[in-house]
C-alpha cells in the first residue's frame, strides 16, 4: 500500500500525548467550546448530547451524535439520552439531505478498538451521507479517499440549516 502523509493527523494524535485527564477527549473538550469558533466542530447542542462534523470523513457530511456524558458502552446510556441521540440522529439527516440530497445514509456506532473506534473512550454515533457510485476507483485501486467540501463551509451551511428545521 502506498502511504500518503497528513501532517494534520499527526497534530490531532500529538495533542493527545500530554493530556492525562478525563478533559483529554476530544469530544467532552468540544462541549462547551463556542460554536462560532472556526475551530469548533460542533454544529448543534441538545440538553444530554451533541452533533459534531468529522475532523477526518469517511464522506462529505460526515456528522457524529454524542452523548454530553463521557461513556464508552451501549448500556450506559440513559433512556433520556437515547431518545435525544436518535432525535440528533433523525435532525442530522434532515439537514444533510436538504444539503446534499443523498442517495442514502449510514447510521450507527463502532463500540470498542476492535470495532474500529477511533475514538473508544466515548460513545458516538456516526451518520454518514452515501450516494450511488460514491467508491468510485480512488479507494479501491488508489486508496485514497476525496473529500469534495470544505469543512468550514459545509459546518456553516449546516448550522444555517439547523436553525431552519428548530
Amino acid at each position: 500500500m502506498e502511504r500518503m502523509w497528513s501532517p494534520w493527523r499527526s497534530q490531532y494524535i500529538d495533542a493527545f500525548k500530554e493530556k492525562k485527564d478525563e478533559n483529554a477527549c476530544v469530544f467532552c473538550h468540544s462541549i462547551n467550546e463556542n460554536i462560532e469558533n472556526d475551530n469548533c466542530l460542533v454544529i448543534h447542542r441538545g440538553k444530554k448530547a451533541f452533533t459534531i462534523m468529522n475532523l477526518y470523513p469517511y464522506n462529505n457530511g460526515h456528522l457524529m451524535v454524542v452523548p454530553k456524558r463521557h461513556i464508552f458502552k451501549i448500556n450506559q446510556i440513559t433512556t433520556d439520552e437515547f431518545a435525544e441521540i436518535t432525535k440528533q440522529i433523525t435532525l442530522a439527516t434532515e439537514a444533510l439531505t436538504k444539503l446534499y440530497d443523498p442517495h442514502g445514509f449510514n447510521i450507527g456506532a463502532n463500540v470498542g478498538k476492535a470495532a474500529g473506534a477511533g475514538i473508544d473512550t466515548h460513545l458516538h454515533f456516526h451518520i454518514v451521507p452515501r450516494w450511488n457510485g460514491d467508491t468510485n476507483f480512488m479507494p479501491v485501486i488508489g486508496e485514497v479517499k476525496i473529500i469534495s467540501h470544505e469543512l468550514l463551509i459545509t459546518k456553516n451551511k449546516l448550522i444555517e440549516i439547523y436553525k431552519e428545521l428548530n
